[in-house]
């Protein structure tokens, strides 16, 4: 059966997911991106953005999970670009260039409506503007038999978890002090009823810990 994961979403030890001011400049955050150093180090990570070397290690083996059996994902607006309000023009295509990484159709959650963006390398990008179980549906029909993968950001996971539809979540906690910026799990009061912690896997730059629905 079809899943709705959430996988390789990081945290600091204050508890944020990103940083604080984000813009153009700092799409994680002012210090954001130092919450995935762990990824960036990694041979999957590398390899997704044709880099060459990378460690083989837990980190590894877990980020690399986060690339089997997806066939769609739903990002935040936030998560596609740093434009707000209406789309002044059809000029910005994300973050990631020509072939983005992700290789299959991606829903985005936005209010203001354009046309779907096809990019080289398979990924469209759709732009729902009815909300998230619209978005579930269309991208359960896209992946068929895989996984629906919620990519972020923080906005769009929480709306997932406060409706119930995230069946695995994959977060790793990183030894980083960031102060201020975005929580993840604020403002859900009911979560500690409604996932189980699995057992914590550690390296030397996250702890992993996995949550499954009950």
């Amino acid at each position: 059966m079809t899943k709705v994961r959430v996988h390789n979403f990081t945290m600091s030890l204050d508890g944020f997911v990103a940083g604080p001011l984000q813009d153009i400049d700092h799409p994680l955050g002012v210090r954001g991106e130092q919450l995935h150093e762990w990824a960036f180090a990694t041979r999957t990570f590398r390899d997704m953005h044709e880099m060459h070397g990378g460690e083989v290690s837990i980190d590894d083996e877990i980020a690399a999970a986060a690339r089997q059996n997806v066939g769609a994902h739903i990002i935040g607006r936030n998560m596609f670009g740093p434009i707000r309000g209406d789309w002044p023009d059809e000029a910005w295509t994300g973050w990631w260039g020509e072939d983005p990484p992700y290789h299959h159709p991606v829903f985005v959650l936005t209010h203001h409506a354009r046309p779907s963006l096809e990019m080289q390398g398979g990924t469209i990008f759709h732009f729902v503007t009815d909300g998230i179980e619209s978005a579930l549906d269309r991208a359960r029909d896209a992946a068929g038999s895989s996984d629906v993968m919620i990519g972020g950001g923080a906005s769009t996971v929480r709306q997932f978890l406060a409706a119930g539809l995230i069946d695995e979540m994959h977060v790793a906690v990183v030894p980083v002090l960031l102060g201020d910026g975005e929580r993840l799990f604020g403002g859900l009061p009911d979560i500690a009823e409604q996932y189980r912690f699995e057992p914590v896997i550690g390296s030397d730059a996250a702890a992993h810990f996995q949550l499954r629905r009950n």
